[in-house]
């Protein structure tokens, strides 16, 4: 039987470089692009993972007025999780909703220097306020990352380089960055532009950049490397007051990397590449195509075993069944890959029938993978997606091992639910990219994936159920020089035994580790709810788009990622920034930190027909305050909002009514209260 793999880290990358925002003119059917003025990054990385703010004002230069639309493309992986405008003298901040982020209106058409620049699906914004001419207008947008990783290297990669949409120099520009690690850090330089400024100590590091009335046309790449004495198995967990949800207090993320040394084995791969050769796919995408091709056959680990397959209408091999990497094989490979050229239609079925049944002789201790590469939708033989699917997978099947899927497809004609559906159930990847990200895109994914060391991995905890809700699910493969993340909830504060185990050369690999869950609520690591909250997104995401998207089933699981979403404060494809009803910021006071406010309950407790929820205010902050009210479904049911004019205590009455102003029924219901980037959560009961 067929067992279903449903994700690897992420459900679908999307391949486009991440830079500054750009904000256009709404009311205007021609493109009018408002002039940028400053822009300064701050990020915050506590153990590789980042929380990137970005902070830009731009100024309208026109002589009309302007009805301002944001843009801004996140990098892969990322999740926004709040927008921040300052407008005449005050400070607003977006809701996350299922609504729509704009309104209809705008330019007819975009020129491809501006599409080719905020990518195919960037954070879009209308703003509530209106520019007039000479107006500034700052935006601060925060995202979450999790950065590259490689052999104990970290890379931060931010472009700053806004040529392609303004020549004109800017006021400032500047780059700040803090970086906090359990392991030592040994190296830290900020490699483009060299002339920043770096310190580090064992566990800290801080890098500084910055230049006055210049062009921004230089990309910020920061590097730091970590002692690879410190490798193995490692864990940071918090817990919060409380959560609207059943799934316990505590969140944890468990970090799992092989040692990159001579020590450690790695299994060997029997690999097929498969290249999609139709006529959709000339020029540019070709040859990138095939320079990524020659450079994995020469990066292959001598004891693999190899084929290549093209396609159009028709499949071609250059073997029946899979060679060794003896010099006579390699060229015979390259020479294949240089003839390779463009023409014809798309039958990716016969290639898969091609391709898979090859895999039936493989030994039973190796790697069985295919990167599959195509640019288009099937045009010959089995064109239907759901039909195909079934077809790859019987041929899975068939063979008798299993093999490990990983998809790319090129441009915006692929037939994106056929590759994320198919990748998912074969333990693979599903990245979708532009035509000029093939080569690096595919070369930096072999890199990870040449060297397996453990293959279908399963992590198991003593006490059984002290932890829940782990993600992904199921665990990817480990490759040597990358690191595997799991994230989870859990009850308890206790020390959890872990037992991570998978197969190595045919044989049961078995490695310990005691987890300490705290129970503290620890604000270094509050970034941990929103690292879950999108693991377990893009593990929904799989569910929906593996089924019918009109039916019951699939529409609870979206409006399931809807409430995550809202809860969590995590961008998905079926939420957005709203503007919304919004108290207004004061920008010089500080930024509230854990013991900036106390949650105080809500008094009565049961109640009806009205509860009051208190808090105090402990230093001079002037900010909004945000209490978000959930049904123990977890669905959103109020969200109500106060200003803090500084020090004192407060309170914001609910009189049991939703968004609707429609009374709800008795029951469980919980709240968050969200003061800056801190976050309380309380527990009351209507009784009617």
């Amino acid at each position: 039987m067929r067992k279903i793999i449903c994700i690897m880290i992420l459900l679908v990358s999307i391949t486009f470089m991440h830079a500054a925002a750009v904000i256009i003119n709404s009311s205007s059917t021609t493109l009018q692009i408002l002039n940028l003025k400053s822009s300064t990054y701050d990020v915050n990385i506590n153990n590789q993972i980042a929380v990137v703010t970005l902070h830009e004002t731009f100024k309208n230069t026109f002589n009309s007025n302007v009805a301002p639309r944001f843009y801004y493309p996140l990098p892969e992986g990322a999740s926004a999780t709040q927008l921040r405008w300052f407008s005449q003298g005050l400070w607003w901040q977006a809701n996350i909703s299922p609504n729509p982020s704009t309104t209809p209106g705008g330019p007819t058409s975009f020129p491809s220097y501006f599409t080719n620049y905020v990518g195919s699906m960037p954070v879009t914004f209308d703003f509530t306020t209106v520019l007039y001419p000479a107006d500034t207008l700052a935006v601060e947008l925060t995202y979450v990352q999790l950065l590259p990783y490689k052999n104990g290297v970290v890379d931060l990669n931010l472009t700053n380089n806004y040529i392609a949409i303004q020549s004109a120099s800017l006021q400032s520009q500047s780059l700040n960055v803090d970086i906090t690690s359990t392991r030592q850090i040994t190296s830290l330089s900020l490699v483009t532009p060299s002339n920043g400024i770096t310190e580090f100590t064992n566990n800290h590091g801080s890098c500084h950049y910055a230049v006055n009335n210049a062009s921004a046309n230089t990309n910020y790449h920061m590097q730091y490397s970590l002692a690879l004495n410190e490798l193995g198995l490692w864990s940071f967990s918090t817990e919060m007051d409380s959560v609207p949800d059943f799934y316990g207090n505590g969140f944890f993320t468990f970090i799992v990397e092989p040692d990159p040394s001579n020590n450690t084995q790695v299994i060997n791969k029997v690999f097929t590449l498969m290249i999609d050769r139709s006529g959709s796919m000339s020029g540019t995408k070709m040859e990138q195509a095939k320079s990524a091709a020659t450079y994995i056959v020469n990066h292959l680990n001598e004891g693999d075993y190899f084929n290549i397959i093209s396609f159009n209408e028709a499949s071609s091999d250059i073997w029946t069944e899979h060679h060794n990497t003896q010099p006579a094989n390699i060229s015979t490979a390259l020479n294949y890959i240089s003839g390779l050229y463009a023409s014809g239609m798309t039958d990716i079925g016969a290639a898969f029938g091609m391709a898979v049944p090859q895999f039936s002789s493989s030994a039973e201790n190796t790697a069985n993978i295919i990167i599959f590469l195509t640019d288009g939708c099937p045009t010959a033989g089995l064109t239907d997606t759901q039909q195909l699917r079934n077809y790859i997978n019987q041929l899975i099947d068939n063979s008798g091992h299993p093999i490990y899927l990983f998809n790319f497809g090129i441009g915006s004609d692929v037939n994106t639910q056929l590759l994320t559906l198919t990748g998912a159930d074969n333990s693979g990847l599903s990245t979708f990219l532009g035509q000029n990200d093939v080569y690096a895109t595919i070369t930096d994914f072999y890199n990870k994936i040449r060297n397996p060391v453990l293959l279908d991995p399963v992590l198991t905890a003593t006490p059984n159920n002290a932890l829940q809700e782990m993600y992904p699910n199921p665990l990817p493969n480990l490759y040597l020089g990358s690191q595997m993340i799991i994230s989870g909830r859990y009850t308890t504060p206790q020390v959890v035994h872990l037992t991570f185990s998978g197969h190595s050369f045919n044989q049961q690999v078995s490695y310990q580790y005691d987890m300490n869950l705290t129970g503290d609520n620890d604000p270094t690591n509050q970034f941990l709810t929103k690292i879950w909250a999108k693991q377990k997104i893009d593990y929904l995401l799989v569910q929906y788009y593996g089924m019918d998207t009109t039916s019951t089933t699939a529409h609870e699981i979206k409006q399931t990622i809807i409430n995550i979403s809202m809860m969590w404060g995590v961008i998905t494809p079926f939420t957005s920034f709203h503007s919304g009803s919004v108290p207004n910021v004061d920008e010089t006071l500080p930024v509230p930190t854990s013991n900036s406010v106390t949650l105080l309950g809500n008094y009565p407790n049961p109640f009806n027909p009205t509860t009051y929820i208190k808090f105090s205010i402990n230093s001079d902050q002037h900010l909004p305050v945000y209490i978000r009210i959930y049904n123990i479904r977890g669905q959103l049911i109020k969200v109500l909002g106060i200003k803090a004019h500084g020090k004192g205590m407060y309170q914001v009455m609910w009189d049991g009514t939703d968004q609707q102003n429609k009374k709800v029924s008795s029951g469980v219901y919980f709240y968050n209260l969200e003061f800056g980037d801190v976050i309380q959560t309380g527990k009351m009961v209507l009784m009617k």
